[in-house]
């Protein structure tokens, strides 16, 4: 592998100006010699309608801290997508991704009987078949900063795994993936303005990218147009209330083979000192409460591209209106396909190396459903 294959992504150059993305000039094609991992839940919409959503998102994005801790921290592009992830590692990291999503698919069915199936495919191929797969940066805030995808190359590779092709089997039972730093201690953020909304918007095969790109360009110019252009996380960070909702998902996630019961009591009461810290504003060390729930909304990606474009946004219905009549139209044309899910609340999953840098990772969802609703009724 070349070297600079291997330093790819650190040569991405990061943008601060969300739709500047629309244009599909801001993406850079990934080196043939990478590799793109893949990951869902199967059956994710049942485990919803069983009132899992929580514990769905939870998992999805444990494929993305188990990479990160895998690879020691380096920085890579991966995107969540609610019930799943995808992410992109140089070759040489093939070994490495292989057996972490082994080990989670084994973990995933031991803690929570969920069945998570995962791919990997070189880019070389995914070029063969007739895709891409291009990256761009965004960092909402100076903390942190997400990979975008377009291309098809992620699109497509979900297909291939969902029809059996390049699976990774799972490890054997006791593989336990590093999810260090993985939580969902917040409570959920009721909507301010009317409802959560999530959206994913697809072009068709064949597409023009332009047209796409002048679409994504309008919606998000309706959005902008919303309160924190439709950011479903209060300025000064999401609630928290005490016993925390996600403390049972967290002991489940946490324990690295320990005894449940303590580990959710250690939980508890730890949970219950960083409530008090963050009520009284009071600093610890080099912990601002305040500071880090600002820093928790700001990091937030409650919007991005993932070939095609995905947002959850607090909307008015004035606003959810103009969005829809855009949506449709665009359908009846045959140039896009669409899913949008409402409801009441948006959930966030976490991400946390340390409490006291701003690097602290949080994936956004609707609450009942979110992403993979929206996606299932795209499907329908």
């Amino acid at each position: 592998m070349a070297p600079s294959d291997s330093v790819f992504y650190d040569s991405v150059s990061i943008s601060d100006n969300f739709l500047s993305l629309s244009d599909p000039a801001q993406f850079t094609p990934l080196p043939d010699t990478w590799i793109l991992g893949v990951a869902d839940i199967v059956n994710s919409t049942g485990e919803i309608a069983r009132g899992r959503y929580k514990t769905v998102n939870m998992v999805g994005a444990a494929v993305i801290s188990a990479m990160i801790n895998a690879l020691g921290g380096r920085v890579f592009p991966y995107v969540f997508g609610g019930d799943g992830a995808g992410f992109a590692v140089p070759g040489e990291d093939r070994g490495t991704a292989r057996e972490t999503l082994a080990a989670l698919q084994s973990w995933a069915e031991a803690e929570f009987a969920i069945t998570l199936r995962a791919a990997l495919f070189s880019v070389a191929d995914i070029r063969a078949a007739g895709c891409d797969l291009r990256v761009a940066r965004y960092a909402p805030s100076t903390g942190v900063d997400y990979a975008m995808f377009s291309g098809g190359g992620l699109a497509w590779a979900e297909e291939q795994m969902k029809s059996g092709h390049q699976t990774v089997p799972p490890a054997e039972p006791g593989a336990l993936p590093d999810l260090t730093g993985l939580s969902c201690r917040w409570s959920n953020s009721p909507t301010r303005h009317g409802q959560i909304v999530s959206v994913v918007i697809q072009p068709v095969s064949g597409s023009d990218e332009g047209e796409f790109s002048d679409l994504a360009q309008s919606v998000l110019s309706v959005a902008e147009g919303l309160d924190r252009a439709g950011h479903p996380v209060p300025l000064k960070g999401p609630p928290m209330s005490w016993p925390p909702p996600g403390v049972d998902i967290d002991a489940h996630v946490s324990r690295a083979g320990r005894n449940l019961l303590l580990q959710k009591m250690r939980l508890t009461i730890g949970n219950m000192l960083i409530g008090l810290l963050f009520k009284t504003g009071m600093r610890l060390g080099q912990f601002e409460p305040d500071h880090y729930k600002e820093m928790v909304s700001r990091n937030a990606d409650f919007r991005k591209f993932d070939d095609g474009l995905k947002m959850t946004l607090d909307c008015d219905p004035a606003t959810l209106d103009r969005i829809t009549r855009m949506l449709e139209d665009a359908q009846e044309q045959g140039k896009i396909r669409y899913g949008l899910h409402t409801q009441q609340e948006a959930m966030m999953t976490c991400f946390v190396p340390s409490a006291t840098r701003d690097d602290h990772v949080h994936f956004v969802d609707g609450a009942s459903g979110g992403y993979a609703q929206a996606a299932a009724a795209m499907r329908a």
